[in-house]
This record gives C-alpha cells, structure tokens and sequence, in this order.
C-alpha cells in the first residue's frame, strides 16, 4: 500500500483473504478538530479492507480487480486515543458484485462503527 492514502493514515494490514480481511488503523492523526476519531477515517479503513477482499475475489473469478460503488457507515461510538481494529467478511460474492461488512472495534472489542461496502468486479480490459 505504499504511496496510498491507506499509507498515509497508518493502516497496517493484518490477513487478507477474499473471505477475511484485518487491518489497524491508529486513531492519533485520523481525527477531526474535537480530537474524535473521524468517521470518514473509518470510512477510509473499511473502502480499503472491503476493497482487497472483493480485488482478491475478483482474481479467484478470473477478473482483475474491484471497484467501490457504494459505502455507508453506522459510527457507534467516539474514540480520542487507541487503535481501531477493522474486520471485513463477505455478504455475497458473485461474479460481478461483491458485498462486505466491515466491523471496527476499539481496542477493549467495543464496536465504533459498521460499515457496508459494495464493490463492482472489473476485467483488466
């Protein structure tokens, strides 16, 4: 992920599988001016692990990569300090959309946010 945004705001990915997907992200640096977690942070960290599972889906169906067409997030709770957890799993992989859910957690397992992101399959053509 070098030279992405995901670089720049510290995600670190941990396993990544088109069935799994875990990255940390700090809180420190992705905040807005009350000093809360930002939720387009969380945003940003649930596109990004969405995105890699439905990119390494699309491989397994003989496609390129995938593309995010649709995101929305529920923020539970506001955080200051710490590391957010995010785990992403499939909805439904199909062979041209693939659908996930994105569960960030503090780092007690307190949920701060759920996300779901759809992501359209696409050909390298």
């Amino acid at each position: 992920m070098v030279g992405t945004l995901a670089e720049k705001m510290g995600i670190q990915l941990q396993e990544a599988s088109p069935h799994r997907v875990v990255a940390t992200m700090p809180v420190e640096g992705n905040v807005q001016p009350f000093g809360l977690l930002h939720g387009g942070a969380s945003c940003v960290l649930a596109e990004t692990l969405g995105s890699i599972g439905a990119t390494l889906h699309a491989h397994e169906v003989g496609l390129a990569y995938a593309v995010g067409v649709d995101i929305n997030a529920t923020h539970h709770r506001a955080l200051r300090s710490g590391t957010v957890t995010g785990v992403a799993t499939p909805l439904r992989l199909g062979r041209a959309v693939a659908t996930y859910e994105i569960v960030l957690t503090d780092e007690e397992g307190e949920r701060v946010c759920t996300a779901r992101l759809t992501c359209m399959l696409r050909s390298a053509g």
